[in-house]
């Protein structure tokens, strides 16, 4: 390799300084010349584009590198690095240096969900390099293990927990017992839910990428729309009690998977992000608090599993000089990018075609023959029954009318087990249904 002081300095813009930012800029000045010796050139951060120069913001940040001109400072840089989040004005500055020949550092997930296929395409044209370790699972080194590692093995299924928050309220009302609303309450007291929560306990945030990781994982474009989402606000202190009465953990999960052919020959991919039990005993199952976990199985690598910080300054920070080094090696070795294998074209199938288990609580009228009735429900949709518990209530020595079904599945399509939810709930002995809930990791 070239040694550093025969390369001439990388020029790095750096576009925003909030908590990521401020972290990426503090480590380029402080680890400088650690950098330098890695990477075989200097890494000089030129500018830091703000859009408030007189904002309050972390110590570390040269005030003389702020800039309101993010145009000029982009078409300066070798390298840009985007931390400023949002679709606008993130998508222009990225189109912008990808054209003037820079390589781009983001870690953007909302941006790359909605607009990677044309900032991917940008990108090739040109021979400049996209690098977003840092928009998926913070810390966790995932998007480059999908990208180069298991490039030339086949995944079958990733199955992860990527979105902080939400990990963080589930937990707390497995262990504690706590309510959604007081464990929500508590993640906004410790700053893991923003003032407004939606994107993460509705699950936009874990949708976004699972559509980057299924793009990658599939080589295939995933549109942020073909996404199933289901967020976590429906689940209840009384669902998590059961699930742990029953050796399970309530867990948002992000799924994308390969779906089998069917009778018409039709084989593609499914995306979707969840609540769903799964067993104590799975790794999944012990990921606790703020952290993130992902679950890759691959046909010759087997099961693989990524775990980490999620989220915070440092930790996204800590990613986003990983692909630093890459791209600054890159400009040193020389060459054109490399683009990313999109183009399996392999069609994102509804979730109706995912073969799953649910777990169905009903209330039911308590008389002869009622296990009867239920179970020809399942038999009519071609669903086969796994287990079922039956219990009913006393109150003051006085047995309820009702009595409550807990009805475990086998693996059925979701379209079959959906069909029979929708008959359960116009079913005359069915007094209500309690709970429906996915079961995955069997």
């Amino acid at each position: 390799m070239t040694n550093s002081h025969e390369y001439r300095p990388l020029r790095i813009a750096l576009l925003g300084a909030g908590s990521v930012g401020s972290q990426v800029a503090r480590l380029l000045i402080e680890h400088k010349s650690e950098l330098a010796a890695r990477v075989g050139a200097e890494l000089e951060l030129v500018g830091i584009a703000v859009r408030d120069i007189n904002s309050p913001r972390n110590a570390g940040v040269p005030r003389e590198l702020l800039t309101l001109d993010a145009e000029s400072l982009i078409l300066g840089a070798d390298i840009v690095i985007e931390v400023m989040g949002g679709i606008e004005p993130a998508r222009t500055y990225i189109l912008q240096a990808l054209n003037s020949g820079s390589d781009v550092i983001t870690a953007n997930k909302a941006l790359l969900a909605t607009h990677g296929t044309e900032l991917f395409d940008t990108a090739e044209q040109v021979g400049a390099q996209l690098y977003f370790e840092a928009a998926v699972a913070g810390a966790i080194p995932i998007i480059r293990p999908l990208r180069e590692s298991l490039a030339g093995d086949k995944v079958n299924r990733i199955m992860g927990i990527v979105n902080g928050t939400t990990n963080f309220i589930l937990d707390r009302m497995d262990s504690t017992g706590a309510t959604f609303e007081d464990a929500l309450a508590e993640a906004t007291e410790l700053g893991y839910a923003e003032a407004d929560p939606t994107a993460d306990i509705e699950a936009y945030d874990a949708a976004q990428k699972a559509a980057i990781l299924a793009s990658l994982a599939f080589h295939t474009e995933v549109p942020l729309e073909s996404v199933y989402r289901e967020g976590i606000t429906k689940i209840t202190a009384e669902q998590m009690a059961a699930a742990k009465r029953d050796g399970y953990v309530i867990k948002l999960l992000a799924i994308c998977e390969r779906v089998a052919a069917d009778s018409a020959g039709l084989e593609g991919v499914s995306v979707r992000v969840h609540p769903a039990l799964i067993s104590r005993e799975h790794p999944l199952g012990a990921v606790r608090g703020a952290f993130n976990a992902v679950f890759v199985e691959a046909e010759a690598a087997g099961s693989l599993m990524f775990y980490g910080a999620g989220a915070g300054g440092v930790q996204t920070a800590s990613a986003v000089l990983g692909d630093l080094v890459s791209a600054a090696k890159r400009h040193v070795a020389g060459g054109p990018g490399l683009a990313d294998s999109v183009h399996a074209n392999l069609p994102v199938l509804p979730i109706d075609r995912v073969q799953t288990r649910y777990q169905i609580t009903l209330e039911v009228t308590d008389q002869p023959g009622i296990l009867a009735k239920i179970a020809n429900v399942f038999s009519d949709h071609n669903v086969s029954i796994e287990t079922v518990e039956q219990s009913v209530r006393v109150l003051a020595g006085i047995a309820s009318k009702t009595a409550t079904l807990e009805v475990g599945t086998h693996a059925a399509t979701d379209a079959s087990l959906s069909a029979v939810v929708k008959s359960l709930a116009a079913n005359d002995a069915v007094e209500s249904i309690t709970s429906v809930i996915r079961v995955e990791g069997i």
